[in-house]
């Protein structure tokens, strides 16, 4: 039995989940990812369809977050539902999002919402996306009308999500060039069907566009972060990027100092503009003086082929806080794995690391586990499981995995152990 800690972790530690609007809400009809599922050719294994249909399950969903003992819910707000058409803002959609706030606010939970979860618009796809001149007023737009209605109701504001998750996997050289070819097949198809030069979305980014796509991300979160402080200047703004643990063996370190600086430094020089850093680890790379080297015979690898270790979590966070130097939300941590042993013995050892670091001086605010439930993992259809509940894929019923009930348990101990520290008035 696992001894409970001198807690390094606050009491006003958030302890919550991370999910997406279009990987559970469904129907998500004018969005350029449902566009990109049912174009030919696609490189999306499935359409998302339904869902797990959040979009009318969310009490439920919320209930089972705040039934784990958690205290702070991540979700998305699905730009295509607030502004289907140009110009066009859905007061049923604020309504529906307002409700989820609201709904996280009795429950004890905090809202931590992200406005950019890869997803956008049908029609910003079609002009561009985050290439077109004008994104950044037309996301600062988006946002600034959100946040009139909610804005002094949340945590804090994700503007981006992984920016820069196409980088990482040209870096890690998991792309090969015949996806590449299918890729870009789809996004000519795409902006046949629209009618239009280009059709460019977040996570389907071309490799000779990828210093583009930085720039407009750039820009738009920029303007983002200054229209959402325009409504409320003490609200927390940032973003979240991917960050694998990158580990240097002896003679590593050219290698893992290389891929640092390729992949992540940029944006954790950015960040440094901003109230926090999302950091959202899933795996470890090992560097030897040869390069990147292949996980070990007794590595634990996940569904991706990539290792796993309880300590990255840990090492990477430290090495964003080292370089942004603000304070660090780990925005999404998992596993995705078939196999919920591995992700019940994982999540633990995790948290203990983190906590350790944050015993070190690093400032963690808080920790999100990716997800709530097994849900569309973009190209792979609902081929991954990363969720602490299970979906039936007929009925939606959610099914928690024994993984929920450790996570639950971690976080009651760490929760217990910040409570019997806390100074008593007299």
């Amino acid at each position: 039995m696992t001894e409970l800690h001198t807690p390094a972790l606050p009491a006003d530690f958030l302890w919550g989940v991370a999910t997406a609007g279009h990987q559970n809400e469904g129907q998500n009809t004018t969005s350029d990812t449902w566009t990109l599922e049912h174009t030919r050719p696609t490189i999306f294994r499935e359409p998302s369809g339904a869902g797990c249909r959040a979009w009318e399950k969310w009490e439920e969903d919320l209930e089972l977050v705040a039934d784990m003992g958690l205290t702070a819910y991540r979700f998305s707000i699905e730009w295509a539902r607030i502004e289907p058409v140009e110009g066009e803002f859905s007061t049923a959609a604020l309504d529906h999002y307002e409700a989820v706030v609201d709904g996280c606010r009795r429950r004890g939970l905090a809202p931590l919402v992200t406005f950019s979860h890869f997803t956008a618009p049908h029609w910003f796809a079609a002009k561009g996306a985050w290439l077109a001149v004008d994104a950044p007023t037309l996301f600062a737009r988006f946002c600034g009308v959100v946040a009139d209605r909610i804005a002094d109701k949340i945590t804090l504001a994700v503007t981006l999500n992984e920016p820069n998750l196409e980088q990482v996997l040209l870096a890690a050289g998991t792309i090969p060039p015949a996806f590449q070819d299918r890729k870009r097949e789809m996004l000519e198809a795409a902006a046949r069907d629209a009618g239009t030069a280009t059709y460019r979305s977040a996570n389907v980014i071309l490799p000779e566009e990828q210093e583009a796509f930085r720039d407009g991300f750039t820009a738009a979160h920029r303007a983002a972060k200054a229209a959402l402080k325009a409504r409320r200047a003490d609200l927390p703004v940032g973003f979240s990027i991917a960050i694998s643990d990158e580990h240097a063996l002896t003679g590593g370190e050219e290698s893992r100092d290389a891929r640092r600086a390729t992949v992540y430094d940029y944006w954790l020089h950015l960040a440094r503009e901003d109230d926090f850093m999302g950091v959202q680890n899933y795996e470890r790379t090992v560097h030897g003086p040869d390069g990147p080297v292949a996980p070990g015979p007794d590595a634990v690898v996940n569904d991706m082929g990539s290792e796993v270790a309880p300590q990255s979590l840990a090492e990477a966070v430290a090495y964003a806080h080292e370089v942004a130097g603000v304070p660090i939300l780990v925005s999404e941590h998992g596993m995705a794995t078939g196999d919920d042993t591995h992700r019940a013995a994982f999540i633990g050892p995790a948290l203990d690391a983190l906590a350790a670091v944050a015993a070190g001086g690093v400032p963690v605010i808080g920790y999100c586990h990716w997800t709530l439930m097994d849900n569309f993992e973009w190209i792979f259809g609902y081929g991954m499981q990363l969720g602490l509940h299970e979906v039936d894929r007929e009925t939606f019923e959610r099914t928690p995995k024994a993984s929920a009930g450790v996570y639950r348990d971690v976080v009651a101990r760490y929760r217990a152990g910040a409570a019997s520290a806390a100074p008593v008035a007299g």
